[in-house]
């Protein structure tokens, strides 16, 4: 068995480190970000974020009501993720 070289270990340090942000990121749940264009991600959710910029949420959330009316007359139609 040999030896790892300095730049081997600093790159299993490397990506040790990655994994324990991705494990604390997956414990926290839902978190947000401001992505390079301007809009907010939010992360969490699955397994790439939801990205919207800012006038996109507002309207979202303007037809919160209408979307959980749609949710409840739809739901023998839709599948739950575990």
């Amino acid at each position: 068995m040999s030896e790892l070289t300095n730049t081997e270990r600093d790159e299993l340090e490397h990506l040790r480190k990655q994994k324990a942000t991705r494990e604390a990121q997956d414990k926290k749940g839902i978190s947000f970000k401001v992505s390079e264009k301007g809009g907010v991600s939010v992360y969490g959710l699955g397994r790439f974020p939801v990205t919207l910029y800012q006038e996109q949420w507002i309207r979202l959330f303007s037809e919160v009501d209408n979307l959980k009316t749609f949710i409840e007359e739809n739901k023998a139609k839709l599948k739950t993720k575990e």
